[in-house]
């Protein structure tokens, strides 16, 4: 009977945690007093890895600048991340659930301590856009298929 439930599939959330986060004001007070926008600039990323046997962490990094000119208004860098057991799932499964199940699961959390970092440092918030980790996820995978596709020259 044991046997039989350790072949059943396990996807577990352990813990939804704030690993790091930054904020960085470099050139406050006098770029308050600037009145042209700023741009900005969001970068993300997803990290996966193993911590114990079925145990992975997956994490979401986003990176969000404001600049004026050349001058940077705010800089944040966060990392939310998520603690997961996955086990009895085909290998073929793995990446997939890390690269899009498990980061749609911890984005929102991140979403949130980036808006709310950014409102407390006394800025409008920044809203991070909803992401299509699925899109992301099939990229990534295009794009390292590019990079060890064997490149021949005629």
């Amino acid at each position: 009977m044991a046997d039989q439930d350790n072949a059943n599939p396990v996807f577990q959330i352990q813990r939804i945690y704030l690993k790091d986060m930054s904020l960085e004001q470099p050139h406050s007070p006098a770029i308050l007093l600037e009145q042209e926008q700023p741009s900005v600039d969001v970068q993300l990323g997803v990290e996966a890895s193993p911590v114990a046997e079925g145990i992975f962490e997956v994490a979401v990094t986003a990176t969000v600048q404001t600049k004026i000119k050349d001058k940077t208004v705010f800089l944040v860098e966060a990392k939310q991340a998520g603690i997961f057991e996955i086990r009895n799932v085909p290998q073929d499964q793995m990446g997939p659930i890390m690269g899009i199940a498990c980061p749609q699961i911890v984005y929102p959390y991140l979403r949130g301590n980036v808006a709310d970092v950014i409102n407390r440092a006394g800025f409008p918030p920044v809203h991070l856009a909803e992401i299509n980790f699925q899109s992301m996820y099939e990229q990534q995978q295009a794009q390292s298929a590019d990079t060890a596709a064997p490149t021949t020259v005629q």
